[in-house]
């Protein structure tokens, strides 16, 4: 389980990396059917603003930036069909550190490509996630290289965290946050950062 002090943590080590992204207010929210006439406003945070495109940025530089030194040196491995894959390329990149990527043979060309624009030696594999995650394991236990996984871990999870830190900062009233859910990183993270941030009177 993470703290607020570890997303704390994260938002120091990525703050060079990840942008604070703005909150958007939707000029139409009164129009949308899905969102309850009671809702007096309606905010987007746009993420597809980070270097990647995607906050899958803030988990896997906060992940392998807390890497020591002597695991950095080892190089760092995943698994992902593509957003992760650029985050862990992206991130590894910054840092000098080796990395490898193992995405499926049917990935999304563009992420492919700008998973190897960042210098990541991509290994392709069928399209099962379990295959990626297999392939993954065995070349790390042959390579020695670090497992970045891209959701189910503390560092991943304090990383994606840091954008509920940035909703709090930029509209401390927020009464209501919806989060997509995929592997469960984001959600946990801010999730975690909206439930203990500083005065709120029910955390739990």
């Amino acid at each position: 389980m993470i703290t607020l002090d570890d997303i704390r943590q994260a938002q120091r080590r990525i703050q060079n990396v990840a942008i604070h992204t703005p909150l958007i207010r939707c000029p139409h929210a009164a129009q949308i059917r899905a969102i309850p006439s009671a809702v007096p406003q309606l905010w987007f945070k746009p993420e597809s603003l980070q270097p990647i495109g995607a906050f899958k940025l803030r988990g896997a530089c906060n992940k392998i930036a807390s890497l020591p030194e002597e695991e950095r040196r080892r190089g760092v491995i995943t698994y992902s069909s593509g957003n992760h894959a650029q985050g862990v390329a992206y991130a590894a990149k910054l840092l000098g550190i080796k990395a490898t990527i193992v995405m499926p043979g049917n990935a999304p060309p563009m992420k492919v490509e700008n998973t190897a624009r960042h210098g990541a030696e991509i290994v392709f594999v069928g399209p099962a996630s379990s295959e990626r995650q297999a392939r993954a394991e065995e070349l790390a236990r042959e390579g020695g290289y670090v497992i970045i996984p891209p959701f189910n871990d503390p560092q991943i999870i304090a990383g994606q965290g840091t954008a509920g830190l940035e909703i709090i900062h930029d509209l401390p009233e927020v009464a209501c946050v919806l989060v997509p859910v995929g592997g469960g990183g984001l959600i946990s993270g801010i999730a975690t950062a909206l439930k203990r941030r500083p005065g709120l009177a029910h955390p739990g």
